[in-house]
């Protein structure tokens, strides 16, 4: 799918196609197809368009539900012509709405994927080598990602002070896990300009009890993330409820996981139960998620 360049390009295009009234055929153009075809032609110049895209996969679009992106990215103040650093990306359910819409409003996007040289993670480079085919291939779509990395040993995710938005999502239960969730604060402050935004979403923990630091059970209490931040550096600006869900209990049998979309019927890395009965958990929906931002002090 091809999208040219350049939000204005919009009307040049509808402006064109005012102009000559009538088709060749001599019947005149039903205006609401013509407002469609050209706001496609046109790219994604909002977060809404670039939400609403038809790159993104269907399975994709459907936890649209539950992660709500329009709002959440509009909360986390994100604009066009930004740089912006996403840590982990995965398999891009993000990268496809930031990229696309980076692109076509001349921002830039680093991405900080997971650290690859650790020999006793063969699966990371797989994942890494899967998800840099799929911008690669769609450049002018994707258009030029710069691809850096974040682990236990990794340099810096951003030039020094370049970046005006840094997210965080749905992953510090990782990173407590692996030991590194200090080392992300440090590195996403590093990256990030005076008054520039880090936006966080994670799986929230029930409030008033002790705090797993390995987040085994893939849950955070959310003044825990606080209090790393601040530790790091970061002044709390914001609290959303925009992804919130009271009906999480948080105490399912095989963690987070057990709920949609990853939907565990046994302990993770081991085989699935057939005979689980996922009807609770998928009444549920997915986890209650705190969505918190902070910025930079100036």
């Amino acid at each position: 799918m091809m999208f040219p360049a350049g939000y204005w390009s919009r009307r040049g295009v509808l402006a064109s196609v005012g102009a000559l009234g009538l088709s060749a055929c001599g019947k005149r153009n039903d205006p609401a197809k013509t407002e469609a075809k050209a706001a496609q032609k046109a790219g994604p110049a909002t977060v809404e368009t670039a939400v609403a895209g038809d790159w993104r996969p269907p399975a994709d679009r459907a936890r649209d539900v539950w992660r709500h992106p329009v709002e959440t990215l509009k909360f986390w103040g994100l604009k066009p012509g930004q740089t912006v650093v996403e840590f982990w990306p995965g398999a891009g359910w993000y990268t496809d709405i930031l990229a696309p819409f980076l692109a076509d409003t001349r921002g830039k996007l680093y991405e900080a994927e997971l650290q690859t040289d650790d020999p006793s993670e063969p699966a990371a480079a797989e994942i890494v080598e899967a998800y840099r085919r799929k911008l690669s291939e769609k450049k002018k779509l994707y258009g030029e990602v710069t691809f850096t990395a974040f682990g236990p040993t990794s340099g810096p995710v951003a030039p020094a002070g370049a970046a005006d938005l840094v997210l965080f999502l749905r992953n510090l239960h990782n990173w407590m896990a692996g030991g590194i969730a200090e080392k992300a604060f440090k590195d996403a402050l590093a990256a990030l300009k005076p008054g520039g935004i880090l936006g966080v979403e994670e799986h929230r923990g029930e409030p008033g009890r002790v705090q797993d630091v390995l987040a085994a059970d893939g849950y955070v209490q959310q003044d825990y993330v606080i209090q790393m931040a601040k530790e790091a550096g970061f002044v709390l600006a914001g609290t959303s409820e925009i992804n919130a869900n009271p009906k999480d209990t948080k105490d399912h049998p095989f963690g987070v996981w057990t709920l949609p979309p990853t939907r565990l019927s046994a302990p993770r890395g081991e085989p699935a139960e057939p005979g689980f009965d996922h009807s609770k958990y998928d009444a549920i929906g997915e986890s209650d998620r705190m969505t918190l931002k902070f910025v930079k002090p100036k």
